[in-house]
């Protein structure tokens, strides 16, 4: 969830950077254009007050260019004018030589001067406006060149020009500011995303943990809260609670068939088990026969205890095995349990000890339950665990809780077996057949595993090949429940 988190987070700023580029972009343009037409607008004017200075003094004094020095200029007196002008003014006559400039243009160098004056050179001159890059530090000057026919033959035309520069908050400023202003904005942007991103997926993480509690296998009754806002998160809890619905119904259906097959079973295997024992003990059965009848007797316990193991766990997944507890004495279920296993071990060549506290050690359990569950351990351990090898069974007494502890010597499980092992069918050698050398029904542990919990406890297993397994069971000092 953090990941989608992150990654709407980084859409949402990526989205907003996008969207700031372009309206700085489309902004940047149109402040650009308009800055473009002020400087138009203002050189205009300024060029038909030229423009109508020169006319005018032409009327009035009938002549405005001199030749002193032999070289055309204009009369001082009329050039005095045009000089106090703000902005770059060129007055040329018709063959694009300068007679008159202002005050600032006198500042230009002689290359700089001599681009300025370039679209003067050009006949017959017309009214028109550009832009023309002259040398650092002035840079780029909007002009506009206009025709002067009405200030007499030697007057062609003017130019006035402006730093693109001076116009009010030019572009430059704007995209100075926007790269001082932009950052802040994403950084804004992304913190409020991830915050959004946050609120929006606080539904999905409470159905996550909703639907992590149900999984366990036993809550499928139970359902997920659907908002009342109709949006996709009602529409999501909607479609878990049918699927969450359907799954309980197989799953009844699955638990009521196994038990309901389990059930139906016993009968006809007591009857095979009650005719093969009469078989077998009947003084005119051949002799050839009693061995086949031995195996088919083994065969039906066997069946028998897979059933009876099935309708326990069946029992189990539908809450109908209740635990008969009462407070007992732990010590006497291991001694009991510890005397069975040296029998087991003893035909196995196996050595089975135990050791625990000399002061009794009570607790609220199902004495049935809790011995299945060390037989089953112990069993498994001595099956496991080649000649000369050693069983321990160790019953502790802590401040919480008790602990009892199967170990053994034994050829060990691989570490990738050991997520399984509690699983219900499963043996980590599927090459072992269950009459092989190590026969089992592979429900011990899965059956092991649900006693413990059902008395609020838990099995945990440690083990590496050819160094044995140790199987440890918890149970809290607490009244178990019924389940």
């Amino acid at each position: 969830m953090a990941t989608i988190r992150r990654r709407l987070t980084l859409w949402y700023t990526v989205a907003l950077a996008v969207t700031v580029l372009a309206f700085g972009t489309a902004l940047y343009l149109e402040r650009r254009q308009a800055s473009i037409r002020e400087l138009d607008q203002r050189l205009s004017l300024e060029a038909d007050l030229a423009q109508r200075w020169l006319s005018q003094s032409y009327s009035v004094l009938g002549r405005i260019v001199t030749t002193s020095n032999l070289k055309p200029s204009l009369d001082p007196g009329i050039s005095a004018y045009l000089e106090a002008t703000r902005d770059y003014l060129i007055v040329a006559d018709t063959g694009g030589q300068v007679l008159g400039l202002s005050d600032i243009a006198r500042t230009l160098n002689a290359p700089a001067l001599e681009r300025l004056t370039a679209p003067l050179d050009t006949l017959p001159l017309t009214r028109h406006s550009g832009e023309l890059s002259l040398p650092p530090p002035i840079g780029s000057v909007r002009y506009l060149v206009v025709l002067v026919d009405n200030a007499g033959p030697l007057v062609g035309g003017l130019l006035v020009a402006t730093p693109t520069k001076q116009a009010s908050f030019g572009p430059s400023d704007l995209l100075r500011s926007m790269l001082l202003i932009a950052p802040l904005i994403l950084l804004g942007a992304g913190l409020l995303g991830y915050w959004l991103a946050g609120t929006s997926l606080r539904p999905v993480q409470g159905i996550m943990d909703e639907v992590d509690a149900i999984s366990d296998g036993t809550s499928l009754h139970r359902r997920l809260a659907v908002p009342l806002s109709g949006d996709e998160m009602a529409r999501l809890a909607a479609t878990v609670n049918g699927m969450l619905a359907r799954l309980e119904q197989s799953f009844s259906s699955l638990h009521r068939f196994t038990a309901d097959a389990s059930h139906e079973l016993k009968t006809p295997l007591m009857v095979l088990r009650a005719g093969v024992e009469r078989a077998l003990v009947h003084p005119g059965t051949p002799s050839e026969i009693l061995q086949s009848l031995d195996e088919t007797l083994a065969q039906i316990n066997q069946m028998t205890e897979i059933v009876e193991n099935l309708l326990t766990l069946a029992r189990a997944d539908e809450g109908r095995a209740p635990l008969a507890v009462e407070e007992t004495d732990l010590r006497e279920l291991v001694a009991d349990v510890a005397e069975t296993a040296g029998m087991l071990g003893e035909s196995a060549g196996v050595t089975a000890v135990h050791t625990m506290p000399d002061e009794p050690v009570r607790l609220a359990v199902d004495r049935h339950r809790i011995r299945e569950m060390l037989l089953n351990m112990v069993t498994n351990a001595i099956k496991y665990t080649p000649q000369g090898g050693t069983v321990t069974l160790r019953l502790e007494d802590n401040a919480d809780s008790v602990t009892i502890t199967v170990r053994d010597t034994g050829i060990g499980i691989a570490p990738g077996d050991l997520p399984h092992i509690f699983e219900r069918f499963w043996r980590a050698d599927p090459a072992r057949s269950r009459t092989g050398e190590r026969p089992g029904t592979g429900l011990g542990l899965a059956i092991t595993k649900w006693i413990a919990e059902a008395h609020g406890g838990s099995i945990t297993v440690q083990s590496r090949p050819g160094r044995g397994s140790s199987f440890t069971v918890r149970l809290p000092k607490m009244e178990a429940g019924v389940t």
